[in-house]
């Protein structure tokens, strides 16, 4: 495939070891970062210091702090900003000439619902809200189980690119086939975003469950394996309930690979989050779940799940859908109960 030139919009983890997946694979990459050392760090000593220390990064990427220049002719953009911020960040790129006349395909790998007067939205749907008319039904959105740190080694990963574009789902697929990549075209836009959100907060119940069953005389593998497949069930039901279109999604890579991987893996943040509910009392620097949303980066870093959550609680609500891990979860941000007495409840012991 020949070179073409990409704008990354998010210097955190999973937009630097995207950055670098492509860059293997010959494209020409500019990442945008707010952050002084991140821009610094990766300039000048090609790794991101901050968020994805000890990977060497291609000396052809490049990073900046300003956002217009990075989103400036680029055939493609692929937004990695955090949900908190989505809207925002495509506010301040929108009106950049090759995005107002639409000849650049955009893409994102942000997980999680965005806040608005009508309920939680999707990323898709949040961002063609604000781009111009023309990408209305035509952004794509890539996800799966993908470890930013394993996409910066250039271990074998599989993605999903969803459209209902199928040129620009084709498009992004063709684009991120580098070394240590498969990647899968979807039409179900809603099915695979859900599957990344919704994974998050299952990881975080699952976090807990491993940390308590180091020392339970209760807890332990068989009972992990049956809070994955519970969970699986759980986003299966809210992506049907949103409009998802295809129950392969949830059996495959979007699904519960994605699921597999952010419960279990060394890597994940929110695994870690529910590990630290109960290792470090995390819950005691908020109030509830809304102090806890509003000042989140108490944590040190980003779990999306305890965000997410929220969001999955309104649409449950809306939707009269029962989900005992999700509203549990809920239940315990908020400061209702405890993970110990919610799981116990949980498993009727």
């Amino acid at each position: 495939m020949s070179e073409k030139t990409v704008g990354v919009i998010g210097g955190g983890a999973w937009g630097t070891g995207l950055a670098q997946a492509l860059a293997r694979g010959g494209h020409k990459v500019q990442i945008w970062a707010m952050e002084d050392d991140v821009v610094s760090s990766i300039n000048n000593e090609h790794v991101n210091k901050r968020f994805l220390d000890g990977y060497k990064l291609k000396d052809t990427i490049t990073c900046s702090k300003d956002i217009v220049e990075v989103a400036t002719g680029k055939e493609f953009i692929i937004v990695a900003s955090p949900s908190l911020y989505l809207a925002s960040t495509i506010q301040k790129i929108k009106d950049v000439p090759n995005i107002a006349d639409g000849s650049t395909v955009i893409a994102s790998v942000t997980k999680g619902f965005v806040p608005s007067d009508n309920g939680p939205k999707l990323i898709l749907e949040t961002m063609e809200s604000v781009l111009p008319e023309y990408y209305k039904d035509c952004t794509v959105y890539v996800a799966g189980p993908s470890h930013a740190e394993e996409v910066a080694m250039g271990k074998l990963t599989g993605l999903v690119a969803a459209s209902l574009n199928p040129k620009n789902s084709i498009k992004v697929r063709e684009l991120l086939r580098v070394p240590g990549l498969m990647v899968f075209s979807s039409f179900d836009v809603i099915g695979v975003q859900i599957c990344a959100a919704a994974k998050n907060v299952i990881a975080v119940v699952y976090g807990a469950l491993d940390a308590i069953a180091e020392n339970s005389e209760v807890f332990g593998d068989n009972t992990e394996s049956l809070l994955l497949a519970a969970g699986l069930n759980e986003i299966q039901a809210i992506g049907f309930a949103m409009g998802a279109t295809h129950a392969e999604t949830f059996t495959s890579i979007s699904g519960v690979g994605d699921l597999d991987v952010t419960c279990k893996s060394k890597y994940g943040r929110n695994r870690r989050f529910g590990q630290d509910l109960i290792k470090t009392d995390m819950l005691s620097k908020f109030e509830n779940i809304d102090d806890l949303i509003a000042n989140v980066g108490k944590i040190g870093y980003l779990p999306e799940g305890a965000i997410a959550c929220k969001y999955v609680h309104e649409i449950a609500q809306k939707k009269d859908l029962k989900l005992p891990l999700c509203n549990g979860l809920y239940s315990i941000l908020n400061k209702e109960t405890t993970v110990e007495n919610y799981l116990y409840q949980l498993m009727h012991l």
